[in-house]
């Protein structure tokens, strides 16, 4: 049975398709130098806990290294990102890849599962950017994680959420559940909406960054770094007021998030 903040997507593996699998594969000399270099951007992950100024510019210059190691190419759009204390930053979920992503844009302390911190690696990295371990499974432990973040947002931090709760092919999109934007009317600060998708270098939409079913990490890295090229396209939106009521605000965030063209309350937009 599916709890309110176990969403259960209908993606699966069977939506990466054979084409984005890899009918146009780079050479194994260029698969290798992708993998070297990714290993080294990892050993270097220590450098982003050292405390100095213009930290975040580090992590944005790292992410966007890490981007490039793996074949992928990123594109910002949209309104400036803003320079503001204590907002919560939302998108759709594809990836694990999301979470450098959002970093090279709008760098911040994530909210993601526990298991996380487990992975060989990422591990790491997910604790030298103080990552908020979620357990999606254990709905008592959630109210501490809201309360988390509405501390964080309270203290000035960037705090970053993924509201549907779980991994889609990039295809299909899942509801924005309410529970982390409680944070926000709570904290009584702004959310910032980006719109994430990624492309195959002729443009169409692509799943080959998809971390969905029974996927591994290592077949999902391997798609990646064998692929010619993937383009991740980021539109930053209207920040949004937090009102009062979680629920309304998750459903502005997620028009925004869609680009669906239902009108948005003008008591509650910023422009950008």
């Amino acid at each position: 049975m599916t709890t309110p903040w176990v969403p259960t997507a209908a993606c699966d593996e069977s939506c990466v398709t054979v084409e984005d699998a890899g009918r146009r594969l780079v050479t194994a000399t260029r698969a290798a130098l992708r993998v070297s270099a990714a290993l080294l951007l990892l050993a270097m992950a220590p450098i982003l806990a050292v405390p100095a100024p213009g930290r975040g510019r580090l992590q944005r210059r790292y992410c966007r290294l890490m981007l490039r190691a793996l074949g992928i190419r990123i594109t910002v759009t949209g309104g400036p990102v803003r320079n503001l204390s204590g907002v919560l930053v939302v998108s759709r979920h594809v990836s694990w890849v999301d979470i450098f992503v959002i970093g090279a844009v709008q760098p911040g302390r994530f909210v993601a599962k526990s298991d996380l911190v487990s992975w060989p690696g990422l591990g790491l990295l997910a604790r030298l950017m103080k990552v908020i371990p979620i357990e999606r499974a254990n709905l008592r432990r959630l109210p501490a994680v809201v309360g988390a973040v509405t501390r964080g947002l309270r203290a000035g931090q960037t705090i970053i959420a993924f509201p549907e709760g779980t991994t889609y092919c990039g295809l299909a999109y899942g509801r924005f559940r309410p529970a982390m934007f409680q944070a926000a009317v709570d904290a009584g600060r702004p959310v910032q909406p980006l719109r994430l998708s990624y492309h195959r270098p002729d443009g169409r939409p692509s799943t080959v960054a998809a971390y969905v079913g029974d996927d591994t990490l290592v077949d999902s890295i391997r798609r990646l770094i064998v692929a010619r090229r993937t383009e991740v396209r980021v539109r930053v939106e209207s920040l949004q007021l937090p009102g009062a009521d979680r629920r309304e605000l998750a459903a502005r965030c997620e028009n925004v998030v869609r680009g669906d063209s239902a009108p948005l309350s003008s008591g509650h937009l910023l422009a950008a």
